[in-house]
């Protein structure tokens, strides 16, 4: 395996001071997914914006397959392929329209133009709407469009930023797929998403982003490794009064959390059958409406890390023009 892309200490410093980027180091290598998780502001888009070379870095490097976007624009932007967070502009054209002209633009003939096109429609399940223009199309096949053009003629790094958004589960199982694939060429995949759970189940490696900085990184496996407890006991009190506290013969791994009528306390696995008795219990004393006991997962882990962050607004260009992730 090698590191297709390689960003070491990278810092992005806007007017005013705010830094976007915090020295950021991370890489992704050959056949690899992956994610970038992080509240609006933690820096995801400057950070891609950046390797792809639309924005310049005020210190660090960044090498694409050895190149750097600073010295090497043009090349790198051949190397390169993004999906940005924004809708494509599709107005006036067609899918089928849009991801042929984008093969085409990245250097594809016309024959090989059109079968990968084809393949992509087919793939996303995009028939239905393939000639049809963009104005009269759904976020989600907008969505699906734009990966469609980012994945036409991908080159070695691409770099996908909320690929799923407004996409329907069944087409996003089958985008997750296409993704997958994209690594099986042995691309570098980037992606940014917000949403934890298909993370866990989707990337190879997880880097969690906030304030500019890289916070953790690893496997699933690792990050959930960093929580306190195996397992978490959710209670909802019926009334006012709350729940009373965990009894003495049921040992909690960490303190508990409390939000108003709600409570979550973390466990190890010697404590959840104990602790299930006693839900049971307090709900047939009319004292909980509910209670669960749910494995700890990559969430819990995020929040752990970053929910206590108040993000600026938005990350802000040059200019001041919004580039929130």
């Amino acid at each position: 395996m090698e590191d297709l892309l390689i960003i070491e200490d990278l810092v992005k410093c806007y007017r005013g001071g705010t830094r976007a980027n915090d020295g950021v180091s991370l890489q992704v290598e050959t056949g690899e997914v992956v994610g970038l998780l992080g509240h609006n502001g933690a820096g995801k888009t400057t950070l891609i914006n950046q390797v792809a070379g639309l924005a310049v870095p005020t210190s660090g490097t960044i090498r694409v397959d050895g190149c750097d976007p600073v010295a090497e624009p043009a090349r790198v932007r051949r190397m390169v392929a993004v999906m940005p967070q924004a809708h494509a502009p599709l107005a006036g054209v067609t899918p089928r329209q849009a991801i042929r002209t984008m093969a085409r633009i990245r250097g594809m003939n016309k024959h090989d133009s059109r079968a990968r096109t084809d393949e992509l429609i087919d793939a996303l399940d995009l028939g239905a709407w393939a000639d049809t223009t963009g104005e009269r199309l759904s976020g989600g096949v907008r969505r699906l469009t734009a990966y469609g053009m980012a994945a036409s003629s991908p080159g070695r790094v691409v770099m996908l930023d909320e690929p799923t958004n407004d996409v329907d589960p069944v087409r996003r199982r089958l985008l997750w797929e296409q993704i997958r694939e994209l690594a099986d060429r042995g691309c570098a995949v980037l992606l940014v998403t917000h949403n934890v759970a298909e993370a866990e189940r989707s990337v190879d490696r997880i880097v969690v982003m906030g304030s500019g900085k890289v916070l953790a990184e690893g496997t699933a496996a690792q990050l959930r490794s960093r929580t306190v407890g195996e397992f978490r006991l959710e209670l909802t009190a019926a009334s006012a009064d709350g729940i009373p506290p965990l009894p003495g013969h049921i040992p909690a791994a960490g303190p508990p959390l409390r939000a108003v009528r709600r409570l979550a306390i973390p466990l190890d696995s010697q404590a959840a059958s104990a602790a299930l008795a006693w839900g049971q219990q307090l709900r047939a004393a009319g004292i909980v409406d509910e209670f669960a006991l749910v494995p700890v997962g990559l969430e819990d882990v995020y929040l752990q890390l970053a929910g206590g962050e108040t993000a600026p607004d938005a990350e802000k260009g040059e200019h001041g023009e919004s580039l929130a992730a």
